[in-house]
């Protein structure tokens, strides 16, 4: 029996194929360091989970409206509305099963087959993987490594916008590289998408993990209100990346069109959970700041540790909970040529556990260094410590 051919233009969320190496790794009787996975193993504040088991309790169980229930769009269109300084009413919400749907939808409310769409590369594999599947013709564009930190090649992003060039997904506070845009580059994108007139995606999954400084989105600039749209989700700031609950928030027509898409996919995300999800904007906050502060302390001792070990060289950044060492140095002084094979052997010398940069969209052919990823969410400060005080010790002993 032949199968369908359209699953071949789909990619994964490659993450996940270190995890199983980790995985087996762990299974011989080795220890391992996980910094590959940008899980969470902190828990969902129990504000939280208890409005889930009362809700339960209460037998709100069956289906809702597949936008969400009403109680969550009110309280996600004030919160979201207030942070990023624009006026959202609940009618601009569509409540999702996690953060990650919004991007097909998304791409499937305006794109058609042929369709140019702009996404960052290094990122979140699923924009390339999601536009390719919808028959749209992804196109990548890069990043600077400058002593400021990762910012946008804006040059080159501009030489890549055609006749048919329909939508540009933006992911500030970037996964994998922790990346934050200036004011300055803010402000020349959106001039770019309105003289364009490109829909934005603009991922903002990562806003409220935040450091120092503040957080801004793009939304909130002339023109951009009108044609983008927000991917929200609860995984990240509340701990919650299991429970599946997510939204889109954009103008009202593209947001109808994206709870259609509800209706014929899912019918709507569970409502116990949405309630927990009202909980979480609305009830007690100090579960979600004590979050942000572990993360932090986490943030600290990863940095503390990547610069004990020999020949790598990282940015500290201020948002996420990713770092992106460059690492030809290191690479050099153990004799690796190829990252993967370099985090093959730290792995199976030292226990670490990370990705590298091809797990994060196809490298340009005029790439230059080599990096990886370390996600510090799922590994506790004694566990960062030992694992890259051992990294560092092997490195130096080559």
């Amino acid at each position: 029996m032949k199968l369908a051919n359209r699953l071949d233009r789909l990619g994964t969320e490659t993450a996940f194929a270190v995890a199983a190496t980790a995985a087996d790794w762990l299974a011989k009787g080795n220890e391992v360091f996980p910094f590959h996975l940008g899980d969470l193993n902190l828990a969902t504040p129990a504000n939280i989970s208890a409005a889930m088991q009362r809700a339960v309790a209460e037998g709100k169980t069956g289906y809702c409206p597949n936008a969400g229930i009403a109680p969550l769009r009110l309280a996600l269109a004030e919160s979201l509305g207030k942070q990023r300084n624009v006026i959202f009413a609940p009618e601009n919400i569509a409540v999702q099963p996690g953060g990650k749907p919004v991007i097909g939808k998304f791409l499937r409310s305006v794109m058609n087959p042929g369709d140019e769409v702009l996404y960052p590369n290094p990122g979140f594999p699923i924009y390339e993987s999601q536009i390719e599947f919808n028959d749209g013709v992804a196109v990548p564009y890069k990043y600077l490594d400058t002593p400021n930190g990762f910012q946008i090649d804006l040059d080159y992003l501009k030489s890549k916008i055609t006749s048919k060039t329909k939508a540009l997904i933006l992911n500030d506070q970037q996964n994998p590289l922790a990346a934050e845009m200036t004011d300055q580059e803010r402000q020349a994108l959106a001039d770019l998408a309105n003289k364009h007139n490109l829909w934005v995606l603009a991922d903002e999954a990562y806003f409220d993990i935040r450091y120092a400084g503040e957080s801004k989105s793009i939304i909130s600039l002339a023109g951009m209100q009108d044609r983008t749209v927000i991917l929200y989700t609860f995984s990240k700031k509340f701990a919650m990346t299991g429970w599946r609950l997510g939204a889109a928030i954009g103008p009202r027509d593209l947001v109808d069109r994206i709870s259609k898409l509800n209706t014929n996919e899912e019918s709507c995300t569970a409502q116990f959970v949405q309630w927990a999800g009202v909980e979480a904007i609305n009830g007690d906050q100090s579960g979600a700041n004590e979050l942000v502060r572990v993360l932090k302390s986490r943030r600290d001792a990863t940095i503390a540790g990547i610069n004990k070990v020999p020949g790598m060289r990282v940015h500290t950044p201020n948002s996420a909970f990713y770092v992106f060492p460059e690492v030809s140095e290191t690479m050099k002084r153990t004799g690796h040529k190829d990252v993967a094979d370099f985090a093959l052997d730290a792995l199976h010398n030292s226990g670490m556990s990370f990705c590298t940069r091809r797990h994060f969209g196809r490298p340009a052919p005029d790439e230059k260094g080599n990096y990886i990823r370390l996600a510090y969410s799922g590994i506790d400060n004694a566990k960062i410590d030992k694992g890259l005080a051992r990294l560092a010790e092997w490195v130096a002993s080559k």
